[in-house]
């Protein structure tokens, strides 16, 4: 049982092992050879390019919020679109509904993004 199990997955396992130690010498190598030379630029707060100015729990703008659901809108209708496209005349008319529910879904989050305004680009 052991003997055909390593038979049939020892490629995977040295792979394993060789990516595992490449990954762990990579990591201790750079850590060994890195120059250790900290000055006052490199310790600063690096946050998009400025200090921070106030309490990290402030409120945000609501927009933020909406763009990222705006951006998982796209994103999901362009991943599962691709594949359903070509396996469309696999899967038949029972697909095509199914598509169809999930793109209705998608529309309504689409139409509740554009009445929240976040399309407005002020």
């Amino acid at each position: 049982m052991l003997s055909e199990f390593l038979s049939n997955y020892f490629t995977i396992i040295i792979f394993l092992f060789l990516s595992l130690g490449l990954s762990v010498g990579f990591i201790v190598l750079n850590f060994i050879l890195s120059p250790k030379n900290p000055d006052p630029e490199k310790l600063s707060a690096y946050e998009c390019g400025f200090e921070p100015f106030s309490d990290s729990r402030m409120e945000f703008d609501i927009r933020f919020y909406l763009v990222a659901i705006l951006f998982i809108i796209f994103d999901l209708e362009i991943a599962f679109l691709f594949p359903w496209a070509i396996s469309l005349g696999n899967i038949g008319f029972v697909g095509f509904i199914s598509m169809m529910i999930f793109l209705f879904i998608l529309t309504i989050g689409f139409i509740y993004e554009w009445k929240k305004g976040a399309l407005d680009w002020d």
